[in-house]
């Protein structure tokens, strides 16, 4: 079970501009507040859709919260991480004795969420016939322990997440499509931090002051940091960058330097190679970022080192940020 309101609390204390436990105010943020907002008084189903690291089970989280189901659990399960063996006793519960290791009765993760909302998380991940086993469930609302003969009725709302395209999951095979009907009763699709304009440095300063509270700190997030987190692209997303914050953090004895940690290029000392396939534009913009990297955002150390004029520069980066870059 999720522990309730720390990280809206985080939010709130640190007048970070968000949605719940959601931080972020750039338009396309804006406009996914606005579906969670619509979405969550009912108890339709959500399908949140992302790439890793983007918060998923925080949109999760601000579905249950701003529905009226706050005074029940909110329950979350990673199905990729549960064995197939096991997902249906974990799910469901079991009964005793119905198999090897069940010594008593146990309620499962359907039960544990009565009243309340359900998180399913990496839901292509779930094994086909369990798929079959959960979408009974859906349309019944009952479930059925294992080793158990009575249905049992639930009232339970599900939110579901899965960082694939989950039509090409359809597709390929891993995914049930009347599953992904019933599931994807209203899609969120969590944006990219890449596509979230301005709220990269919104983000790092908010976990810089995260920081800074628990260990009773008071560093600043340092300008040097500034154009490499406007130009990296991020493919971690959120988690990437607050990893890269936490670490610069560590580092840091007064500022925090934040240096992304990966890149598609691989560096190795000094050295960089690029991966036999990549276009000469990607090579380029990732020299160019790699290089603004290296020299800690200094631009005229960038260009000279690149063998290019500073107007060049700066004409680079804001073709990479699709916005204008600002010039000394």
């Amino acid at each position: 079970m999720l522990p309730t309101h720390s990280k809206a609390m985080d939010r709130q204390q640190n007048n970070a501009p968000g949605f719940g436990p959601l931080i972020g105010n750039s338009s396309i943020m804006r406009k996914m507040y606005k579906q969670i907002e619509d979405v969550a008084p009912s108890d339709a189903t959500v399908l949140v859709v992302g790439e890793s690291g983007t918060g998923k089970e925080l949109v999760a989280r601000s579905v249950w919260e701003n529905s009226p189901r706050t005074t029940k659990p909110l329950v979350a399960v990673n199905c990729g991480g549960i064995p197939a063996s096991l997902l249906e006793a974990e799910l469901f519960g079991h009964e005793r004795g119905s198999f090897t290791g069940a010594h008593q009765r146990r309620a499962g993760y359907f039960e544990q969420a009565d009243g309340g909302t359900l998180f399913l998380d990496e839901i292509t991940e779930m094994p086909a016939p369990m798929q079959a086993v959960l979408l009974r469930a859906l349309e019944e609302k009952c479930i059925r322990r294992v080793g158990g003969s009575e249905d049992i009725p639930v009232n339970v709302r599900v939110v579901a997440a899965t960082n694939r395209d989950p039509h090409h999951a359809v597709r390929s095979g891993v995914l049930r499509q009347d599953l992904l009907y019933r599931l994807a009763v209203f899609p969120i699709d969590v944006p990219p931090l890449r596509d979230r304009e301005g709220d990269v440095e919104l983000l790092a300063r908010h976990f810089v002051a995260q920081l800074n509270r628990d260990a009773k700190t008071d560093k600043k997030l340092s300008p040097r940091s500034l154009p490499i987190l406007d130009t990296y692209d991020w493919p971690g997303n959120v988690r990437e960058l607050r990893n890269a914050v936490h670490r610069a953090y560590i580092l840091g004895p007064d500022e925090v330097e934040v240096v992304p940690a990966t890149s598609t290029l691989h560096a190795a000392g000094q050295a960089l190679t690029i991966p036999v396939g990549t276009t000469l534009a990607s090579a380029q913009k990732d020299l160019i970022l790699a290089t603004l990297a290296h020299f800690r955002g200094d631009k005229q150390k960038t260009a000279d080192m690149l063998g290019i004029c500073l107007k060049t520069l700066y004409n680079r980066l804001q073709l990479y940020q699709g916005r204008t870059a600002a010039r000394p």
